[in-house]
């Protein structure tokens, strides 16, 4: 008897200690699920709240907190896989021995008694083998997580936890993945669906094998009906009910240049952008971003068309549409198919804006006093670099020219000899400082910036267009609006302003800009119903072709080109080749938003006479030349 005492205490020594052993080999396991910090979704929408993209690394999840479960979700779990849930302490030591009888019949192991507790450990931490120790580890591991968490933590880690199929890991993804709701939306033969889906997410996989996904739901409102869980009418309606399944790709990607620059515009101050399960809320509105898609089609179709026999293979284009007073990136295309190229023109491209560029030193002469009525010399000239001696000898793209020309008829015609003679007049070394505090960057310090000789990205020439119908301030583009983390804490973006010029001497540049469109070298861009204004930009031989235009409320620019730099067809210009999209692109918008301001507000400070039948407009810092004066017919009251 002593030895059998002896003996029982030795084994129940060794048990014990190979309980301390496995558990001191698991236990960390176990703050896995307890301290639980899944992989979470991003999700990015638009400014109408609109999804744009679902962000993930590897495991697309979208978590749901207890509450937000419905209880009928929870019912139909516990019913199916573990009953006595809310009563064991993590394992079910009758299931255990029911199957150890089936085990013992079949002399292997199979069938199982995991409690849900065990499911999320297996599904979490463990592997599926049906082996003795990994057993032994899991039902460790139950009784350890069911003292540190309550029955409904230990559930909101199961339904977001667990693998649904199709790439959807939670049940709030799978809801939205599989039937377009969200989980109190869902029918009961939906619920059975989803609930069915752990057991064999490939098997079930309602997109594949829709049959075996039905015939496993009714197992689960059967098993609710024999509990005595659902009524008979409930569960004759769910038996008979076949839901509309919906097999979309995962990223719902539907603005893929916009996705890639905000992931790269966020990522150094989120890293974990994929993983973090933020909300970000942009300026897009996704409307406007198709019919911006369409509109850059429309100029490239017309390209093409007209390159009859030319490689067309390199062209491709950009549009950015800036909401004027905000900042708001409405839409922004960096080409034409993401597919064949995911090359963001738009924001990486750095292409001579050519004449498109010529508004802003017309601007720092309405600046410095001159007139859109001031002459200036629109004659050739003969350029010899001092280092060099090489000779630059710049031309009209008429090749010809008029002699004494004003500020306005210069701009409207895109006059190359008579802009780079009032870069001289102004003065290199002042403009070009003046240009750099406005902003710009690597301008070269010759006469060659009068025709826009530098590179920048469509995105960040919109934030300089801005000034003009701002009334002199200038916005940096605005793509992401607010980022919301996953404790609901957020952080609002806004636009960073800068002061340029005055509201009176940028109506005049408004003015000059309409003339553009309404008589000048953007005439393709004409809209009926809504003023608008706007520039051309060709660069030399016809390598990039620009239209930048706007209405009183939207900016919209756009570039053509090719990407190996080669020139497009000869005759392409910003006239003949981007001016149509912005012409499809506003006439659309006013469709769409009825009630957009039509015509540009005067604001206070400026006067108006009419010279030659012609309404011009001057301001205090900009009066008319004398010359000038004495054709007046008629004066406008000035507030100054």
């Amino acid at each position: 008897m002593k030895y059998l005492v002896t003996l029982f205490f030795m084994v129940a020594f060794a048990v014990l200690m190979g309980f301390i052993f496995l558990y001191a080999q698991i236990r960390f396991d176990a703050y896995k699920i307890i301290d639980y910090t899944p992989k979470l979704t991003t999700q990015i929408f638009d400014r109408n709240g609109e999804l744009i993209a679902n962000l993930y690394d590897e495991e697309h999840r979208l978590y749901v907190e207890y509450k937000d479960i419905p209880p009928r979700v929870i019912e139909a779990l516990v019913a199916t896989e573990d009953t006595s849930f809310f009563e064991h302490s993590g394992v079910n030591i009758e299931a255990i021995f029911r199957a150890l009888v089936k085990d013992l019949r079949a002399m292997k192991l199979v069938e199982g008694a995991s409690t849900i507790t065990q499911q999320l450990i297996k599904n979490t931490v463990l592997t599926r083998q049906k082996t003795l120790t990994r057993k032994l580890n899991e039902a460790i591991l139950a009784y350890k997580i069911e003292t540190e968490l309550t029955k409904e933590q230990i559930l909101e880690r199961y339904f977001n936890h667990v693998y649904f199929g199709h790439g959807y890991y939670g049940i709030k993804t799978a809801a939205l993945g599989y039937f377009n709701k969200p989980l109190d939306a869902l029918s009961l033969k939906e619920i059975g669906m989803l609930i069915g889906l752990p057991k064999a997410p490939s098997s079930y996989d309602p997109t594949r094998h829709m049959d075996l996904s039905l015939s496993r739901a009714n197992q689960v409102v059967n098993r609710l009906y024999s509990l005595g869980w659902i009524s008979e009418a409930e569960y004759t309606k769910a038996t008979l009910e076949r839901p509309i399944i919906y097999d979309e790709t995962l990223s719902q990607n539907k603005a893929p240049y916009v996705v890639d620059e905000v992931i790269k515009n966020l990522s150094a101050e989120y890293p974990d952008i994929k993983k973090g399960g933020y909300q970000i809320y942009l300026s897009i509105d996704l409307k406007l971003q198709n019919l911006a898609r369409k509109a850059l089609k429309i100029g490239y179709d017309g390209m093409v068309a007209r390159a009859k026999d030319m490689n067309t293979s390199e062209l491709n284009g950009a549009m950015v549409v800036l909401e004027n007073n905000t900042g708001n990136v409405l839409a922004m295309l960096g080409g034409l198919d993401y597919a064949k190229s995911s090359f963001n023109r738009a924001t990486q491209s750095r292409r001579q804006p050519g004449s498109s560029f010529k508004p802003f030193l017309y601007l720092k002469a309405i600046d410095w006093g001159y007139s859109p009525m001031s002459e200036i010399p629109d004659i050739s000239r003969t350029y010899v670099d001092k280092e060099t001696e090489e000779e630059w000898k710049p031309k009209n793209y008429e090749n010809d020219f008029e002699g004494l020309i004003t500020l306005k008829e210069a701009l409207v015609h895109s006059r190359n000899l008579a802009t780079i003679n009032l870069l001289s007049l102004l003065g290199l070394d002042s403009v070009h400082k003046e240009l750099a505090k406005d902003g710009f960057k690597n301008v070269p310090y010759d006469l060659s910036i009068a025709l826009g000789s530098f590179g920048i990205s469509p995105l960040e020439f919109s934030g300089f267009y801005s000034i003009f119908p701002n009334y002199g301030t200038k916005i940096e583009p605005l793509l992401v609006k607010k980022v919301v983390n996953k404790n609901g804490e957020e952080k609002v973006y806004e636009a960073k302003r800068q002061q340029i010029t005055s509201a009176r001497q940028s109506y005049l540049m408004i003015d000059m800009l309409k003339e553009v469109i309404k008589r000048g070298t953007g005439r393709n861009a004409q809209v009926a119903g809504i003023e608008v204004a706007g520039k051309t930009g060709t660069t030399n031989s016809s390598v990039d072709a620009w239209f930048c235009g706007f209405s009183p409320d939207i900016e919209v620019i756009t570039w053509y080109g090719n990407d190996n730099n080669s020139p497009l067809k000869k005759g392409e210009t910003g006239g003949r080749a981007a001016a149509p999209a912005f012409a499809y692109f506003m006439t659309k918008y006013i469709e769409l938003h009825p009630e957009t301001t039509r015509e540009f507000k005067m604001p206070e400070g400026v006067g108006s006479r009419k010279i030659n039948g012609v309404t011009e407009y001057f301001t205090d810092i900009s009066p008319f030349p004398k010359s000038n004066i004495k054709q007046s017919t008629q004066d406008s009251g000035l507030i100054f």
